[in-house]
């Protein structure tokens, strides 16, 4: 049997012509779920995934039809992508990749409401996938680290409205996260004066603590006939 396959290799992202379609040859006894078997049904469909040449078109690279190009197409119904720029994709390398789960934490100078204006840190969002690292929509093949500036994230509605708040209030940095470990915790926000080791907070705010002086022991001789004692103050 003959299924529709790429004439060449394709970006994610871009709408199916025709020209970049061919129809090849498949044994009839290897099953081949979600393949096409005619090119014309697919112009204009927009691709999710990035096809080799020759590589058979399967119903899961495709979006529906509508659903737009370019990065629209990796977007999930009821997701959105956000984009943020943080100083964090310096502290990981430069390995942030699409398709790379990080969890994104916020640095506030001066939380509002708080009683103690000490600078905090606080996880706001944890497993979070990475759609874009710059530009890049796709991992460069060979693993190699780009520095970037901007990074787009899969969030659901929620979870951009943290992000844009966050971002607007302090400062974004991400760390990166095995991609397997998708357990959520619930680490406590963080603050300047935790960091300071060996210090009480309360003792440091009164002053410097000094230790009490030794007070000299006071010793009285006592003589009385031939005998003799002593005192001990």
């Amino acid at each position: 049997m003959t299924v529709v396959a790429a004439a060449k290799a394709l970006p994610a992202g871009m709408a199916l012509q025709a020209a970049d379609l061919q129809l090849v040859n498949w044994p009839v006894n290897i099953p081949l779920p979600g393949a096409y078997h005619a090119i014309p049904p697919l112009a204009g469909r927009p691709l999710i995934y990035p096809l080799s040449a020759s590589e058979p078109v399967l119903k899961k690279d495709l979006a529906v039809p509508g659903a737009g190009i370019g990065l629209a197409v990796r977007i999930p119904p009821g997701m959105r992508a956000a984009s943020v720029r943080s100083n964090a994709v310096v502290g990981v390398a430069g390995f942030l990749f699409p398709g790379s789960r990080v969890d994104v934490l916020a640095t506030f100078n001066r939380p509002p409401g708080v009683q103690q204006q000490q600078p905090l840190t606080q996880t706001i969002l944890q497993n979070v996938e990475v759609l874009t690292a710059g530009e890049e929509i796709q991992p460069d093949p060979a693993g190699k680290p780009h520095a970037v500036s901007v990074v787009t994230l899969l969030l659901k509605p929620v979870d951009a409205e943290k992000l844009l708040l966050a971002s607007s209030s302090g400062s974004i940095q991400f760390v990166l996260r095995n991609g397997a470990d998708g357990k959520t915790l619930q680490p406590p926000p963080v603050r300047l004066g935790q960091l300071m080791s060996g210090t009480n907070p309360r003792r440091a705010r009164r002053g410097s603590w000094h230790p009490r002086p030794r007070r000299r022991r006071m010793v009285v001789q006592m003589i009385q006939g031939t005998k003799q004692s002593e005192i001990k103050f």
